[in-house]
């Protein structure tokens, strides 16, 4: 068994983030938009992606490799029935320490219970609104935030822990700062709020619809005065500030402003079993056909560990550079690899 990687930074392998389907309900325009992804565009067939014993053992080889943290993603991973029976497998055969899941919320009310009964340990929810007529543009369906807000009920009744997070953009959905702050602090859940990133190909990202995350603490600060805290743990991507009356805190995910490629130890399998080792990468690896070629646990485990040996990714520090000279990458879309 190779011994944990590091990266050609230094930076270990601890994060792996799992696509468990390239489908969504959704048609959010920052990663899904309906114009691209309408009737007739080529989704995966079951064939194409990781049945549940391929994605355990893919995962039992990243866990030899150091792997802490599992947080299953999509498109939506709640449109898979047997997510359930994953995270329990990965919670009992794997011992993952922490197994997470990030949702639109829009199924979450059903699948709560199961979900906590399976072992998950917390959820991310995406809210970019708490206006139904925004929310209904954002999610490109015309879908009302209020059943999102009950799926967070039900689940926190259950007893997960939830972070809730919010994409903003200038002239779309920053004028709700305050509104989403005010709404999960009174509801004891971490608002996160994330700058519009230029993933993937299809989102029309603009640098001016970017609110940078000095502006977006400014502006909750003017209302609760806010502290920094340090990360809860490392590699953590949002930068955290408590209120200072003690309700709670925010976090800020300022991969556009403020990068924090220096201490990324996340990797990224998409639902079709491909290794991408950061998420504005454009070429993966065939982990699911290394497996079905017949590789066994150690031979999996060795060859991630060579791929990410040899990782140099660091976008989102180059990004002002690469824009400056006029450098186009094609990336893959995050509906693809998930978040």
């Amino acid at each position: 068994m190779p011994i944990s990687p590091s990266d050609s930074f230094g930076r270990p392998l601890r994060d792996l983030r799992i696509s468990v389907t390239d489908r969504c309900n959704f048609r959010c325009p920052y990663c899904m938009p309906k114009e691209i992804f309408g009737p007739g565009y080529p989704f995966l067939h079951a064939p194409q992606l990781m049945a549940n014993g391929e994605l355990v053992r893919i995962a039992r080889a990243f866990v030899a490799l150091g792997v802490e943290k599992v947080r299953l993603t999509g498109g939506e991973p709640l449109l898979r029935p047997d997510v359930p029976e994953l995270v329990r497998k990965l919670k009992q055969e794997l011992r993952v320490p922490v197994v997470a899941l990030t949702t639109n919320g829009w199924l979450l009310e059903k699948a709560a219970p199961a979900l906590r009964e399976a072992g998950l340990d917390r959820l991310n929810v995406s809210v970019d609104s708490l206006d139904d007529a925004v929310a209904g543009r954002l999610n490109g369906q015309g879908f009302k935030t209020t059943r999102v807000l009950r799926g967070i009920d039900a689940a926190a009744a259950l007893g997960f822990p939830i972070k809730v997070n919010c994409v903003l953009q200038r002239g779309v959905n920053d004028h709700e700062i305050i509104p989403l702050c005010e709404y999960f602090r009174d509801r004891g859940h971490i608002l996160r709020f994330i700058e519009f990133m230029d993933v993937g190909n299809t989102n029309h990202w603009s640098a001016a619809q970017v609110v940078p995350a000095r502006e977006i603490v400014a502006r909750v600060a003017a209302i609760w005065p806010l502290k920094q805290i340090g990360p809860a743990y490392r590699g953590e991507v949002a930068a955290r500030y408590r209120y200072a009356d003690g309700a709670g805190e925010i976090g800020i995910i300022s991969s556009v402003t403020e990068p924090f490629c220096g201490d990324c130890h996340r990797a990224r399998l998409s639902a079709d079993g491909k290794l991408y080792t950061c998420l504005f990468a454009s070429l993966g690896w065939d982990v699911l056909g290394c497996l079905r070629a017949g590789a066994d646990d150690d031979e999996l485990a060795r060859y991630v560990a060579r791929i990410w040996s040899n990782r140099v990714d660091r976008y989102s520090d180059e990004r002002a550079n690469l824009i400056a000279h006029g450098e186009v990458r094609a990336k893959i879309e995050m509906s693809y690899i998930g978040g």
